[in-house]
């Protein structure tokens, strides 16, 4: 919902009759991942996409029909061969689209998003029931069905800490943003977090890790990656989210210096399991030690951990399921 947030508010405050279409299941090729939503006015107006083109007009027909007979209905589809590869894909493939009218809980769903509150959203496919429940459990990231139940984890936005204002953090940063996270850069140096070397950052703070940390809501859409090698730095980073619900911790150095870090975190009473949660070293192995590929190797390895990709070649995973 979060992809058509803005359309869906200026739609519900002129008063438009809306109709939800959500991807609930698919079978071989999909253009487009579980939870993708589509929303269709009354008067024809249309945001977001199901499937990236092939079947949106089908799906526009149905949501008349939808916010005409006031009940939600499942529409299932199949993308033909042909069509499949006019939008990129190797082979055809089965949807199942969920569409309903928008009503009173998606307005409730849809204030907490813009608020930047967290929720969970359940479909009853059956019945058209509807459930909504603030904040999501750990680890529940991406859309799924349960039963008769669809549930759509509603996040804050992804957001990526990064401590320690270093050369690395600069393509990073960009990186990040170019990735849709929302980027704060920490760094007890004045001379290094500056708007200058972090254009793109939407915070720039000047602290001691642990000081500005404190001040930050940590949750499962946080990814915390820790530049500064240094360990007046690095330990009071650590210590500050090692406690915390985040979705990922990296910290850079090499495998001696994290254990050292290892070694006086558990000498300080933090547990094998906490510590365990820490990746480092930090980042997928790409072959280079430039900072613009470091940073592309530690958002891979930050985006295998949000979304449970194993960060293995799509060569090895496609023959290890065949």
């Amino acid at each position: 919902m979060r992809e058509i947030q803005s359309e869906l508010r200026e739609w519900t405050d002129a008063g438009e009759e809306i109709a939800l279409a959500t991807v609930v299941e698919t079978w071989g090729s999909s253009p487009r991942p579980l939870g993708s939503k589509m929303a269709v006015t009354k008067s024809g107006k249309m945001a977001g996409s199901v499937s990236n083109g092939c079947i949106e007009g089908a799906v526009f027909d149905e949501a008349q029909k939808v916010l005409k007979a006031g009940s939600g209905r499942i529409a299932a589809f199949g993308v033909a061969d042909d069509v499949a590869f006019d939008v990129g894909l190797a082979c055809g493939g089965h949807i199942e689209v969920f569409v309903e009218p928008f009503g009173g809980v998606h307005r409730k769903a849809l204030g907490l998003l813009e608020r930047n509150e967290s929720a969970t959203l359940r479909t009853n496919l059956a019945t058209g029931e509807l459930a909504l429940d603030e904040g999501t459990p750990p680890g529940s990231e991406l859309a799924r069905r349960d039963g008769d139940w669809f549930v759509e984890p509603l996040r804050r936005p992804a957001q990526l800490i990064i401590i320690g204002a270093i050369h690395i953090a600069i393509p990073l940063h960009r990186l990040a943003k170019v990735m849709g996270y929302r980027v704060t850069v920490i760094d007890a140096r004045a001379k290094f977090a500056t708007r200058e070397r972090f254009p793109e950052a939407d915070e720039l703070i000047v602290a001691w890790p642990d000081e500005a940390m404190a001040k930050i809501r940590l949750d499962a859409s946080t990814y915390v990656v820790i530049l500064t090698h240094d360990p007046k730095f690095d330990l009071p980073a650590l210590r500050s989210v090692l406690g915390k619900e985040v979705g990922y911790i990296g910290a850079i150095g090499s495998r001696k210096t994290n254990q050292n870090r290892f070694d006086k975190l558990r000498a300080e009473g933090f547990t094998q399991e906490q510590i365990a949660r820490v990746h480092g070293p930090i980042g997928l192995d790409l072959g280079s030690r430039g900072a613009e590929e470091t940073a592309l190797g530690i958002m891979a390895e930050v985006t295998a951990e949000r979304f449970g990709g194993s960060g293995a070649g799509m060569k090895q995973v496609k023959a290890a399921s065949a």
